[in-house]
Order: structure tokens, then C-alpha cells, then sequence
């Protein structure tokens, strides 16, 4: 079986800059992995944390063995979601039992102070229970509550011996700037649409859908998984069905709807949707190209002010104003 860390695809530097400590015995102790979701910072986090356990990888050597006992138990099996490694601990929102690290509540909003001190500080000053090393992987971290960072810039700033952290984060700059600095920044960048297109055919998805998928996936596999579900499929084109509809209605009844609907919808999707509408715009632009009538500059300015609302919903603009505002202009266009 292969290490974990060798099947990371199109992150080149991040993993040759791992694979690099790793042989030199240099591994930092905490590393700040930035990128989408979906482009393989978590499995390129666990990768490293099977490095570091692994009972047979010789000195020098830049990968786990993927076989020992070590190896097999430090990545999570299919559909869980961590490991069953004692050295390897995961911190994630909502992931223990409010019990178990000493709340009453659960963590609705945040990683608390209390994940931190019962994962973290309780063990940072023990050695591995099993041998080489004690690796603490953080999802999401930009969601550490302040009181939680500032408990984890302790250890940071003073770990224990053979104690290495990997921070996973989206929008890492939305992390305490001390935090920032006590880790080495490791880059992700999106997988190529070829990449992701193959992803997905090695999970069973017809080539011609999961080519189609992996242009509307912008990257990430994350969102291509869910662009790939039947269900998601179809209110996808609903909603673009719809969209073109209320451009060419009399009336804004369709457009407020759509409008009304996206309030109560989740953001992710909508995006997805709006892309895909851009998607669709492009395409009759492409289609009109060269005909004696106004078509395709219209198509082509409807395209600019879907591609300008999902900008406008990364930058966390209401759902509801977006889709309203963006359906308006586009009848005027």
C-alpha cells in the first residue's frame, strides 16, 4: 500500500516541502495549510502524521511505509472521522461529545477553549504514547474561538518534544496574526478540472457528467462530490432553467421568487448555481457570436453580472439581495 502522502495530487510544492523535512529529520512543529476546501490539505496532513508514526520509515527517508500497524491506523477509515491512532488527535467543531471534553453544551460556533485544553494542553507535555511522534490536526481553523487560540499559541509557541501541529484553513488570514506566525505557511492552490475530472471517474461517475462537474467545481473536489449527487444535478438545472425564464418573463414574479428561495437556501449551492447559469450565459454568448442581432453582447453582459454576484456572495453579500439584484440588471442588460 502506498503512503498517504503520495497520492496528494497537482500540490507539488506542498508536498516536496514535506517530503524534504522528512528527510532531513527537520519537521517543523506546526505547519498552516491554506487553500479551498477540496484541494487535499487534509490528506496531505494526515500523509505527514503517518510519516511520524510510522514504525519502520528509516532515517532519511521521506515517506511512511503505508503498511506497518502504525500506518494503517493513523489515517481515518472510510466514513469516519478520525483515526485510531492515540498519537494522531483531530480538533473540529461539533466533533466530540459536549461530555467528553467537559462542556454541557455543544460547540455550535466555535472550536472552544475546552477542546483545546482537553486534546491539547492536557497532553502536550507527555510523550507519544506509542513512540515517534504526537501530531494535532486542526480542520477548520479559522473557527478557533479567541479563547481557544490563545490556549493553542502556548503550545505553539513552546511544544513538546516529537509535537507537531497541522493547521487546515480556508481563509487562514482570518486566523490570530500570532498564530499565523508561529507556523509555516504551506500554499494550496485548486486541482486542475482534468485532476478533478478523473477523481471523480475513479469514484464511479460517468466521464462525460464528471467532466461537466469538474468545469462547475472550480477546483475543489469538496464541491465537486456534491456537484456530482443526481439530486444536486437536477436542482442545478431547475435553477438555471428558472433564472433564463424570469429573464424573459413579463413580469418579476420568477425573479423574486428565485430571490425569496435563495434566502432560505445554503450559500455553497447557491454559488454553484450562479455558476452554472454564468456557465449557461457563456454559452449561448458562444452560440450567438456573429449573428446580425444583439444576442450574444447581451448574453455576454448577463454572464459578467452572474460571474460579479458570485463575488459579491464570497464576499458575504445577502443571498437573497444578490439573486434579486443580479436577476435585475440581467432583464436589463
Amino acid at each position: 500500500m502506498a503512503s498517504l502522502l503520495s497520492t496528494v495530487q497537482a500540490q507539488p510544492t506542498a508536498v516536496e516541502t514535506l517530503r524534504r523535512a522528512l528527510a532531513s529529520g527537520r519537521v517543523h512543529h506546526a505547519y498552516l495549510c491554506d487553500g479551498p476546501d477540496g484541494v487535499g490539505k487534509e490528506r496531505t496532513a494526515f500523509g505527514l502524521a503517518q510519516a511520524l508514526v510510522c514504525e519502520r520509515r528509516p532515517e532519511g527517508a521521506s515517506e511512511a511505509c503505508g503498511e506497518c500497524r502504525a500506518c494503517l491506523r493513523a489515517v481515518p477509515r472510510q466514513g469516519d472521522t478520525r483515526p485510531l491512532h492515540p498519537d494522531i488527535v483531530v480538533l473540529e467543531r461539533g466533533l466530540y461529545d459536549p461530555a467528553t471534553i467537559g462542556r454541557k453544551s455543544p460547540e455550535t460556533q466555535d472550536i472552544s477553549i475546552d477542546q483545546v485544553r482537553t486534546l491539547v494542553l492536557a497532553r502536550s507535555a507527555f510523550a507519544p504514547l506509542e513512540g515517534r511522534a504526537k501530531v494535532f490536526i486542526v480542520r477548520r481553523a479559522e473557527e478557533l474561538s479567541i479563547s481557544a487560540a490563545n490556549a493553542l499559541l502556548k503550545t505553539l509557541e513552546e511544544p513538546g518534544a516529537r509535537t507537531h501541529f497541522m493547521l487546515l484553513s480556508a481563509t487562514a488570514d482570518a486566523l490570530l496574526a500570532t498564530i499565523r506566525s508561529r507556523t509555516q505557511r504551506l500554499r494550496f492552490g485548486a486541482l486542475p478540472d482534468a485532476v478533478v475530472t478523473e477523481l471523480l471517474v475513479a469514484r464511479g461517475v460517468e466521464r462525460a457528467l464528471a467532466e461537466e462537474t469538474a468545469r462547475l467545481a472550480g477546483g475543489s473536489m469538496a464541491t465537486a462530490m456534491t456537484l456530482g449527487d443526481p439530486d444536486a444535478s437536477a436542482q442545478r438545472e431547475e435553477f438555471v432553467s428558472r433564472a433564463l425564464a424570469s429573464l424573459e418573463a413579463k413580469d418579476l414574479g420568477g425573479a423574486l421568487e428565485l430571490a425569496e428561495e435563495a434566502k432560505k437556501g445554503d450559500k455553497g449551492t447557491l454559488v454553484v448555481q450562479i455558476e452554472a447559469l454564468a456557465a449557461a450565459l457563456a454559452a449561448q454568448a458562444r452560440s450567438s457570436a456573429g449573428e446580425a442581432n444583439h444576442r450574444a453582447d447581451r448574453a455576454a453582459a448577463r454572464h459578467a453580472l452572474a460571474l460579479a454576484a458570485v463575488r459579491q456572495l464570497d464576499g458575504n453579500a445577502s443571498s437573497q439581495l444578490a439573486v434579486e439584484a443580479m436577476l435585475m440588471k440581467m432583464r436589463s442588460a
